[in-house]
């Protein structure tokens, strides 16, 4: 199976207005009512981020994208040959993602994987509330998502096994110095030159996500949103700083879900037939500091998981 992009992601929301307010006057999405719920648009999709009325705050499931209905029916087939027991969409769940025909299952971890093709669009112009011009989506997909995976080699297997994923890169997170506990992290791509779509950290997460991260086209944008981010007293999650793997300059903010959303510029694109996997040891080259926001949250999940 190729998977093309991460297509969407969709939220569940108690208060799916104050998604509306995050997306527009801080990150600076466009928001519009579907049916079912609110699509967050960047691009000329329908949207990139799907928010739903729900009992939890919290992440919900990852879209991923198959360029045609060949590709569908292939996939579908290829799943049910490996034993995967994929669930179809309903009618309501097709409607809020625009999307012709949908899929789902769970990988190991419980994280619910979409497979989807046929997106429907008007392909209005994109015009963002704070004047951004425009976010690196097309055939990147929107950006990428990190999920938990407390049993990290059986959910990094399955994703190769069953999506086609393949890594990236690896590392092993230890906050509290290089005697306390870690937490692998796997960066994972899709057939597409962005340097992940995916990463699995492990560890339990209990709002479904870590991060999702969008990109802007250059550093001015990251600055105008950290500057909105302030206006709006919105919790910083890490500080702005330059990633040593992807080279994404960015910054990290809470998002109304419990997880943060990185806002960043300058991400790596990757010829795969010319790269080798690596160990990298040091999060960032500069900056990020992740302790002003994930700090004692992050400290406890590690420290549990040991």
């Amino acid at each position: 199976m190729e998977i093309a992009a991460l297509a969407y992601s969709v939220v569940t929301a108690t208060d799916p207005a104050s998604w509306v307010r995050f997306g527009e006057d801080i990150a600076g999405f466009s928001a519009h009512s579907v049916p079912g719920g609110i699509a967050l648009r960047m691009d000329e999709r329908v949207g990139r981020i799907f928010i739903e009325q729900g009992e939890t705050d919290r992440y919900f499931a990852s879209g991923w994208e198959v360029r045609t209905r060949r590709d569908f029916a292939a996939a579908l087939v290829e799943l049910a040959a490996k034993g995967i027991v994929v669930t179809p969409s309903t009618e309501a769940e097709r409607a809020l993602r625009h999307v012709v025909d949908m899929v789902w299952f769970a990988d190991p971890a419980g994280n619910r994987h979409e497979l989807a093709y046929g997106f429907v669009s008007s392909f209005a112009r994109f015009v963002s509330p704070q004047a951004v011009p425009s976010f690196v989506t097309s055939d990147l997909g929107y950006g990428h998502v990190v999920l938990p995976a407390p049993q990290i080699d059986e959910c990094r297997d399955f994703l190769i096994d069953v999506l086609g994923l393949g890594v990236s890169d690896f590392m092993v997170h230890r906050p509290l110095g290089p005697d306390g506990p870690g937490a692998r992290i796997d960066f994972m791509h899709c057939a597409n030159g962005r340097h992940h779509s995916l990463a699995l950290v492990e560890a339990p997460v209990s709002a479904g996500c870590v991060h999702m991260m969008v990109e802007v086209p250059n550093l001015d944008e990251v600055g105008r949103a950290y500057d909105r981010m302030l206006r709006a007293d919105a919790r910083l999650m890490a500080t702005l700083g330059k990633h040593t793997n992807d080279h994404m300059t960015s910054f990290y903010i809470q998002t109304p879900g419990g997880f943060a959303l990185e806002y960043g510029f300058g991400g790596l694109q990757l010829d795969w037939d010319r790269h080798t996997e690596f160990e990298f040891t040091e999060v960032s080259l500069w900056g990020h500091d992740f302790s002003v926001g994930f700090g004692a949250d992050e400290q406890a999940q590690l420290a549990n998981a040991a």
